[in-house]
């Protein structure tokens, strides 16, 4: 191809440089115009951060000047003057969403993480966010996270899939005050407690448990609502045809539904290496036939109580919650390889509410807002004291009616999230179109092993002793 041939080819190349730019352009015009309001604020926050960056970065010091000259500045350089030294800055990658910004910077020597995480609250202000993190995205990279609106005070509702969970274990709770997706897997986990103030989110959130993973045949659920008497009465009317068994207040009503799961605990016991080859349900997952079995004991205080009195009904009372505590503790300590999970909710997790022998052993642990910082501490533990700003103490106005605290494993302090809220509508309509799956663990076991017998005998002590720490 001549010289003349490579020329004429320069109007065709400009054409198609236009052709791709004017295609790129309405495309993002599209995008802007079917986006929501809260989408568009966002992009045009994008476009403003990409736009401003370069003189930003120099003013902010997360900048480095290359004095080493390129080649090609080496070879066009005359009169034997050095060429001008390079500013250089981080080349950004920036993603918008309902919140804000996604930004991934490449690092430069002497502008790396520490000094990027120095700058964040200069970025929060350029960048018009609430609040800014950075964190290590991947050797020689780093991610910024920021939120334009305030994600803990944004409310947000859940609608259910109704699909088969990919991960039947993953608690999906929310997002956290950087509008980051937080979740906790809850295999080999015996048992979880969640706190706060009536009327917070305690229920939405174990709601939105149930709703997530009731479409699988592979879990089954049990109820113990210390707020009503009967079923139709409480949070857990619209799911009652997704559960397996429910009790209400009666302590009685109560004791027989933890001795039912206490039995099925020590038959699975027995059963797990004929039926399943291992001892750990975990080391496969639960199944159909071995199914996940989620004991929920909601206002957990009703049941563990102690009364005091003389009266014959009174001690009676007394010797029942003691009881209950007792099979709970056995159910969180030893329910765990077999496939039993216990949560707690209730008001405050102190140990006149949630024995401490039960609550101590329970790695998962929420919070949402407290009057108290010994509801926080019972709640979170000792280390809640040293974060104060992260304190379920500080949640206690309407805007936090959703926000939970939570420690994360793997980090230090502590992580406030936002609980979305699930409609009784769509709670019922879950449980309408999941009942066909209920059944009972017990059942389940007996037709794999038909001689295994479930029901109380006399080796059932009803004075068991608790469970050495």
């Amino acid at each position: 191809m001549s010289v003349q041939e490579v020329f004429g080819l320069v109007p065709l190349a400009a054409l198609i440089g236009v052709a791709v730019f004017v295609v790129w352009g309405v495309v993002w015009v599209i995008r802007y115009l079917l986006a929501d309001f809260m989408m568009r604020a966002s992009i045009r926050q994008a476009i403003r951060v990409r736009r401003t960056w370069k003189r930003f970065a120099v003013m902010v010091g997360l900048s480095v000047t290359d004095k080493t000259p390129t080649a090609l500045a080496s070879l066009s350089s005359t009169d034997d003057k050095p060429p001008k030294p390079r500013v250089l800055t981080p080349v950004l990658k920036v993603t918008p969403d309902q919140f804000g910004v996604v930004v991934q910077a490449n690092c430069l020597p002497k502008v790396g993480l520490e000094e990027f995480q120095k700058a964040a609250p200069y970025i929060a202000d350029a960048w018009r966010c609430t609040r800014v993190s950075v964190a290590q995205d991947k050797p020689g990279r780093v991610l910024i996270r920021g939120v334009r609106v305030d994600p803990l005070i944004t409310k947000t509702e859940h609608i259910p899939t109704g699909k088969v969970p990919e991960r039947l274990s993953l608690w999906n709770l929310g997002v956290d005050e950087y509008a980051r997706a937080m979740s906790v897997d809850l295999a080999e986990v015996p048992g979880v407690t969640v706190a706060g103030l009536p009327g917070f989110g305690k229920t939405s959130l174990i709601n939105r448990f149930i709703c997530d993973t009731a479409p699988s045949p592979a879990v089954q659920f049990a109820v113990a609502d210390g707020k009503v008497m009967a079923a139709h009465e409480g949070d857990y009317a619209d799911l009652m045809g997704r559960l397996f068994a429910f009790a209400g207040s009666d302590l009685e009503e109560a004791n027989a539904l933890f001795w039912q799961l206490v039995r099925l605990r020590r038959a699975r016991s027995t059963a797990i290496k004929t039926v399943l080859r291992r001892k750990d349900m975990w080391h496969g997952g639960p199944s159909v036939d071995w199914p996940w079995v989620v004991l929920i004991i909601d206002e957990a205080h009703t049941y563990f109580r102690d009364h005091k009195g003389s009266d014959k009904e009174t001690k009676a009372l007394a010797a029942l919650a003691a009881q209950n505590a007792r099979l709970v503790e056995e159910l969180v300590k030893m329910g765990r390889s077999v496939g039993i999970l216990i949560i707690l909710a209730t008001q405050k997790s102190t140990g006149d509410a949630i024995p401490t022998f039960i609550r101590d052993v329970c790695p998962v642990g929420l919070s949402f807002a407290q009057k108290t910082a010994d509801a926080a501490v019972a709640a979170l533990g000792e280390d809640i004291r040293d974060w104060p700003d992260a304190s379920p103490t500080v949640l206690q106005e309407p805007a936090y009616v959703g926000v939970a605290v939570m420690k994360t494993s793997g980090q230090k302090g502590f992580t406030r999230l936002r609980t979305p809220y699930v409609s009784e509508g769509d709670s019922a309509d879950i449980a309408a179109r999941t009942t066909h799956l209920t059944a009972d663990p017990a059942d389940l076991l007996t037709a794999q092993l038909p001689g295994i017998d479930l029901s109380k005998t006399e080796s059932d002590d009803e004075s068991i002793p608790p469970l050495a720490a």
